[in-house]
């Protein structure tokens, strides 16, 4: 199989800029015998495609695990960033892939990594997403209860506002600050707004103000 080579862009970034290569597109679908000739033929596992998207973000935001498993183990930089700040966690996180998330906590992804005016964190995608398992997981691993974004709130913001009545239990059972508020909004706020007494009653158990 030809592997392609890519066309050197700016220097400084992970491998080269390129169009997006095999190795990209048979990590985002799964392809893992292809994916794996490609790194065996030599193809880099870092070579990033434009708005810096490396294979392991496309694997990521697929949730294609083996695809993940085999790029990491190739050497993949596991707090890679796009051109928003994005690591491969946010992308695992966003879609709920828990599998993939802890793999690349295994390889030692940063539970909170610098944020960006543009960058949510992991745990916010993950509230987005609405898996609480793996709400609960990077809870386990230190994630930032009170991370703020700017457009979003705190995590239990984001969950509230998404309808997530797991993932803001496990952030209130970990103690999230209830009544932390953003432009003088809490999460309670978030709750009533979409109308959810599961919700409500959750956040006003725990102490939220009415």
């Amino acid at each position: 199989m030809e592997v392609e080579t890519a066309r050197p862009y700016f220097f400084g970034d992970i491998g080269c800029w390129s169009e997006r290569t095999e190795v990209h597109k048979a990590a985002s679908d799964g392809h893992v015998a292809q994916l794996q000739q490609l790194i065996q033929s030599g193809a880099s596992v870092n070579i990033v495609a434009v708005d810096s998207i490396t294979p392991l973000h496309e694997a990521c935001e697929r949730g294609q695990t083996q695809c993940v498993r085999l790029l990491l183990d190739a050497g993949a930089q596991v707090d890679a960033r796009n051109t928003d700040g994005s690591t491969p966690l946010c992308e695992a996180c966003s879609v709920g892939s828990f599998d993939c998330v802890r793999m690349l906590l295994e390889h030692g992804a940063k539970v909170n990594p610098t944020l960006s005016s543009r960058t949510t964190s992991p745990l916010h995608e993950a509230c987005m997403g609405g898996n609480a398992d793996v709400v609960k997981i990077m809870i386990a691993k230190g994630a930032s209860l009170e991370a703020y974004d700017l457009y979003y709130g705190t995590p239990l913001h984001v969950a509230c506002a998404n309808e997530h009545t797991d993932c803001v239990k496990a952030l209130l059972n970990a103690a999230a600050k209830v009544n932390y508020a953003r432009l003088h909004k809490t999460a309670l706020h978030h709750a009533a707004k979409v109308k959810s007494v599961d919700m409500i009653d959750l956040l006003v158990e725990f102490g939220a103000n009415v």
